[in-house]
C-alpha cells in the first residue's frame, strides 16, 4: 500500500507539473490582457503535434523539442496578432464566442494536416529506463525529467516575473496597463509577448506529454477544464498560485481516483465501491474548488499579493 501511494503521489506530481506549464500562460494572458481564451488547450495540442512532427522529420526527440517550442512560440504571436488583438477590448462574452470558434477552427486545421489518426513519439532511447525508488518499486525516468523540467520552468518563470524588468512591466501592466502605456511602454507589444510566452509554455507541455501519450486532435480539451480549474484555486493573475493549485490539482485527482474505491471498500462491497469510486474520482477537485472558493473567494493567491 505504501509503495503503491508512493507511485500515485508521484503520479499526480507529474501530472501536476503538466497542468502548471499549461495554467502559467493561461493565467498570464488572463491576469494581464483580461482576455478569456478558450483555444489555450489548442496550443497545448499544437505543441505535442510540433513535437511529434519535428521529432519525425529529424529522427531526435530532443532536436524535435528544440524546433517545436520557437514554432509554438511564432505560432502564439501569429495568432494574437490576427485574432486576439481584435479582442481586447470587447467583452468576456464575445472573448468567449471568438476564441470557442477559434477551436473549431484550429481543431479542423489539425485535422486537414495530421488527419484523425493518433501519433505516438517514441521516448528517447537515453530516457527510456526506470529508477528503483523504494524496495522493489521503480520510476520511469522520463517522468522524473517531466517533474524536473516543469521545477525549473517554474523556477525561470518566478525570477522572470519577480526579479527582471520584463517581470516589473508585466506585474504594472496587470495592475493599469493604461497607466503604463502612458508612460511609454509600448503595451500592444507587451501583451503579443505575454501571449507567445504562454503559448510556447502550453506547447511546451504537449512537447512533454507527447511521448507519453497518444498525439491526438481535441487532446487539449479537458486539459483546458482542468486548467481553469487551477486558475480559479490558485487566483487569478498568480504564477505561484498556479503552481501550487496545479499541484494540487494533479495530486487529488491522481490519488483520489486510485485510494477512493480503496478506502470506499471498508464501507461498501467491492462492486459498490469500485463503481462509486469510478462516479466520485472526478468530481473531488471540483468539491476541492468549491472548498477553496468558499474559504477564499479569490483564491489561494489573489493576484495583489504578487505572481
Amino acid at each position: 500500500m505504501t509503495n503503491l501511494l508512493l507511485l500515485q503521489v508521484l503520479n499526480g506530481v507529474q501530472f501536476g507539473i503538466l497542468l502548471f506549464l499549461v495554467a502559467a500562460g493561461l493565467t498570464l494572458i488572463f491576469g494581464i490582457m483580461d482576455l478569456i481564451n478558450l483555444a489555450h488547450g489548442v496550443l497545448y495540442m499544437v505543441g505535442a503535434y510540433l513535437t511529434a512532427t519535428f521529432t519525425a522529420l529529424t529522427g531526435d526527440f530532443f532536436l524535435g523539442l528544440a524546433l517545436a517550442l520557437p514554432a509554438a512560440l511564432v505560432f502564439g504571436i501569429v495568432l494574437e496578432r490576427l485574432v486576439f488583438r481584435q479582442l481586447y477590448d470587447r467583452d468576456h462574452l464575445e472573448q468567449v464566442l471568438a476564441t470557442f470558434g477559434l477551436i473549431l477552427v484550429l481543431n479542423e486545421g489539425v485535422l486537414m494536416i495530421w488527419g484523425a489518426a493518433p501519433i505516438s513519439v517514441p521516448i528517447p532511447e537515453i530516457l527510456s529506463g526506470s529508477i528503483p525508488l523504494v524496495g522493489p518499486l521503480r520510476y520511469p525516468v522520463f517522468r522524473i525529467v517531466i517533474i524536473a523540467a516543469g521545477l525549473l520552468t517554474a523556477l525561470g518563470l518566478w525570477f522572470l516575473v519577480s526579479r527582471t524588468r520584463v517581470g516589473m512591466l508585466l506585474r504594472a501592466g496587470a495592475s493599469n496597463a493604461p497607466m503604463v502605456s502612458a508612460l511609454g511602454v509600448d503595451v500592444k507589444r507587451l501583451f503579443m509577448l505575454v501571449f507567445g510566452l504562454g503559448a510556447m509554455l502550453a506547447g511546451f507541455a504537449g512537447a512533454m506529454v507527447a511521448p507519453i501519450l497518444s498525439v491526438e486532435p481535441g487532446m487539449g480539451n479537458n486539459v483546458l477544464i482542468l486548467t481553469f480549474v487551477v486558475i480559479v484555486i490558485g487566483g487569478i493573475g498568480s504564477i505561484r498560485g498556479a503552481f501550487v493549485a496545479a499541484l494540487l490539482v494533479g495530486l487529488v485527482d491522481t490519488v483520489g481516483r486510485t485510494f477512493g474505491p480503496i478506502l470506499l471498500q471498508k464501507v461498501l462491497d467491492p462492486s459498490a465501491a469500485s463503481q462509486t469510486g469510478r462516479t466520485l474520482a472526478p468530481m473531488l477537485i471540483y468539491i476541492m474548488m468549491a472548498i477553496v472558493l468558499f474559504a477564499r473567494p479569490s483564491g489561494l493567491f489573489p493576484k495583489k499579493g504578487g505572481a
